[in-house]
């Protein structure tokens, strides 16, 4: 058996008369990292690209829990009331039928050109979804941001959501309908 430094000269194959396109010093490498368990293709910096810590049970998107389509933000908006806030207003209603907390985010034209309203956007999809756990369950929720949300630091974003999330949960308590208890048949 022939040492590992060997067949990595540099010298060319003889059958194919090419020179090999790696080094000994990579060869050497890339065997430790095979030997001990990480791929070979993992970028050097790839502890800077490890997910955040999360909570048990916090899923990782908002993918379930969005609202999409058309006729779900127009039935949120002729059940809910406008509520509002230093930076955004929000609607919150009763789900047809109860199941799964969802958000919907809004983003007029009024806010500005695609790129800044896609940004508004995904620094609140970022925001719910770490805190997605305080969602009302069976109702839902639409943000409208103004343009200072933009601008607005993170963390003060973070907790303005988090307040108004507070205040949604206190509202569809307030709204679900309590029966009282009666004698068991």
């Amino acid at each position: 058996m022939q040492p590992a430094a060997s067949v990595f000269q540099s010298a060319p194959d003889s059958a194919t008369n090419r020179v090999p396109l790696v080094s000994p010093e990579f060869a050497c490498l890339a065997l430790a990292r095979v030997v001990s368990g990480t791929a070979m293709n993992t970028p050097h910096n790839e502890h800077l690209h490890k997910p955040a810590p999360r909570a048990a049970g916090q899923p990782l998107s908002l993918a379930g829990s969005r609202l999409r389509k058309h006729a779900d933000y127009q039935r949120a908006y002729a059940a809910s009331r406008k509520y509002q806030s230093t930076s955004m207003s929000w609607f919150l209603a009763p789900q047809t039928e109860p199941g799964r907390a969802r958000v919907g985010l809004t983003a007029g034209k009024v806010l500005g050109k695609a790129h800044e309203r896609n940004r508004i956007k995904r620094r609140m999809r970022e925001v719910v979804r770490r805190h997605i756990a305080l969602l009302p369950a069976g109702f839902d929720l639409i943000l409208h941001p103004r343009r200072s949300v933009m601008t607005l630091e993170f963390t003060k974003l973070d907790a303005e959501i988090v307040r108004i999330l507070g205040q949604a949960s206190v509202e569809a308590k307030r709204a679900t309908p309590r029966i009282p208890p009666g004698p068991v048949a």
